[in-house]
Parts: structure tokens; sequence; C-alpha cells
């Protein structure tokens, strides 16, 4: 199984890592799944020149920035598309603005691939695009960590290969 973590990264004060490096040891040792993390994976499909510089770009290449971005759009939407079995998304309480988090729902939602969503923000300040894609929606991470390990756990997958 592939977890892709979903979740602001442009704007995100931390670039969106604490709560991925959280989540990521239980899903690798708890469920033996395995983990893709925009947030860690900054190399992409890009070239060593588009790493180095395509932030900057967004100033003074506006062309240049739009087309490594396009690149990295197709390589995360392709990972939910081709690659994933469930998509995690997480929106902290402060979550900054995000073009990215919504179209990835959307994707894995039009895919058919579970969408679960946390967010420690009412539902009512989550947007209602985001709360149609998402199959459930918890209220933290331990919450979501229960249901995983209830639907995904390794005692739960010996008993469906018995079956």
């Amino acid at each position: 199984m592939l977890a892709y973590l979903c979740g602001p990264i442009e704007f995100a004060s931390d670039g969106g890592r604490l709560w991925r490096r959280k989540l990521v040891p239980f899903l690798r040792d708890e469920l033996g799944h395995r983990v893709y993390d925009p947030a860690e994976d900054q190399r992409k499909n890009l070239t060593e020149e588009e790493v180095a510089h395509f932030r900057s770009w967004k100033r003074t290449d506006l062309d240049r920035f739009r087309r490594t971005v396009r690149k990295i759009i197709h390589y995360d939407l392709d990972q939910i598309e081709n690659r994933a079995d469930y998509v995690v998304c997480y929106l902290g309480e402060n979550s900054t603005p995000s073009g990215g988090t919504p179209a990835e729902l959307t994707v894995a939602y039009r895919k058919g691939i579970p969408v679960y969503l946390v967010s420690e923000a009412p539902i009512e300040q989550i947007s209602g695009w985001m709360l149609a894609c998402a199959d459930q929606v918890f209220g933290s991470l331990e919450e979501l960590k229960k249901f995983l390990l209830a639907r995904y756990g390794r005692e739960r997958q010996t008993v469906l290969w018995k079956e």
C-alpha cells in the first residue's frame, strides 16, 4: 500500500513537514505501508538547475517558473493517479492557502482513491470542495491513526487473507 501525504507546503511555516514526519513512522512501521511525501521529495523530476532556482524564478522569470512548477504538478498528480492507494490530507488549525491541495484531493476523488482528511478547524471553516472529496474526516492525527489501524492494520489484513 502507498499513502500519499497531501497538504499545504508552499506557504506553510514549516514547509508542511512536521505533521508528515510525525505520521510517516506510524504508516511505515505500524501498517507496513510505503509513503510518498511531496514535502520531502523536492527533486521530483526536476533538473539540478530547476531545483536550485525555480523559487527565485517566480520573481525573475515567470514563464520558466510556470514550466518548472508544471513539471512538479504532473509528477505529483501522477503519484496519486497511478501509485497511491489512499491519500491523507492534513489541514492544521491555521492552515495556509494552498492551490495544490484541493487539486490533489480532486484527482484522488475522481479516480476513486480514498481520501482521509484531518483538520483541527471546525467543519464550517473547511472548504466544501475538499470536504466533498474526502471519504472520512478526522479531528486529529490520533483519530486518523485509530481508523487506519482498524482499516489497514496487519491483524485486519491477516484476517482478510484467510477469508
